[in-house]
């Protein structure tokens, strides 16, 4: 008896607006354009830390602008944008002429000139944002958005929670078996969980074939159209219908085995709460590869921790007088 569910694992970032990832991307900047001309000695950056204080106050201008209320805000807010975008464009200008005239001549070097294009382009980028959002009144795209640029796999994840507008982090499926073991686990970013509806159930009835008794999905895995194929796959899914369902499909959730099916469904929460509890809240390593690292080896440490507890409590069963000896 299988169930599946998803829950978000955060990223370790701020939250993110297109001003304050402007100053995420002007910092940077300056830092790396600061140690790579001190290395060869090049002009035009002595003043670093005055240009750095310089944008964080506009940048600091426009954040209490926007928060605060009082006469006449639209026009002091544009006045404060089109002061911090006027400071970061001639940042942006300053630094296309310093990565003109820099040559590499180490291989840290390079890298950290792959690293100033990474910032730059980000700095261009946050720039055409606010500009277009605080002076334009454009409403962005979701597609076009960055949500951290140090993690850029995190997603903005909006799961109807209540209280909760949105969680930044990435989207893990898991399934768990009656004993409580992760038997399947994915990374699936921001995806809609019905995408994955089917595939997991396929890929589930090849793994464990005849053995498979049940599979059970909340409603947020659910459509009409899957839950026909689910059928075909497994013929006792447990996964109720969204919406108003018919009478035939109401009568199939009234029967006391669905019920009692998905009743068990709800374990798998107790299973994510402790997932959670024991450290896969929020992955503080950097980068995508670590964050998948980290998930792999959390979900290994669950299992080897759930299969400790099954080996004690048998343990005890036949010598309780060698457990309590060896815990005094």
């Amino acid at each position: 008896m299988l169930k599946a569910d998803s829950y978000v694992i955060k990223t370790d970032v701020h939250f993110p607006t297109d001003y304050n990832l402007l100053w995420d991307a002007a910092r940077k900047c300056i830092a790396i354009s600061c140690t790579l001309a001190e290395a060869q000695n090049l002009q035009g950056w002595r003043k670093g830390s005055d240009w750095k204080k310089r944008v964080k106050i506009e940048f600091r201008k426009l954040q209490k602008t926007k928060k605060s209320g009082g006469k006449n805000k639209d026009s002091r807010l544009k006045h404060a944008t089109q002061d911090y975008l006027n400071l970061a464009k001639k940042l942006y200008k300053k630094i296309e002429e310093f990565s003109a005239i820099f040559t590499s001549c180490t291989i840290q070097q390079s890298l950290k000139i792959v690293e100033l294009e990474y910032f730059k382009t980000m700095l261009a980028k946050h720039i055409d944002l606010v500009e277009r959002r605080l002076l334009k009144g454009e409403s962005i795209p979701h597609n076009e958005k960055v949500f951290s640029l140090f993690e850029p796999h995190t997603k903005w994840i909006s799961k109807g929670k209540a209280g909760v507008i949105a969680e930044l982090g990435q989207k893990h499926l898991i399934v768990t078996n009656q004993h409580h073991f992760i038997v399947y686990h994915k990374l699936i970013g921001d995806t809609p969980d019905a995408a994955f509806t089917v595939q997991i159930a396929q890929k589930l009835k090849y793994q464990f074939g005849d053995a498979l008794a049940s599979l059970s999905f909340d409603k947020g895995f659910s459509s009409k159209e899957i839950i026909t194929e689910l059928e075909s796959i497994i013929p006792n899914t447990i996964i109720k219908q969204k919406g108003k369902p018919n009478k035939a499909r109401q009568e199939i959730e009234r029967d006391q085995d669905f019920k009692k099916l998905n009743n068990s469904h709800k374990a798998i929460e107790s299973n994510i709460n402790q997932l959670e509890y024991h450290g896969l809240h929020k992955c503080k390593d950097k980068g995508q590869a670590n964050f998948k690292k980290y998930v792999s080896l959390a979900v290994l440490s669950y299992n080897l921790h759930r299969l400790g507890n099954l080996i004690k409590k048998q343990q005890l069963k036949e010598n309780p007088k060698i457990i309590s000896s060896s815990a005094a």
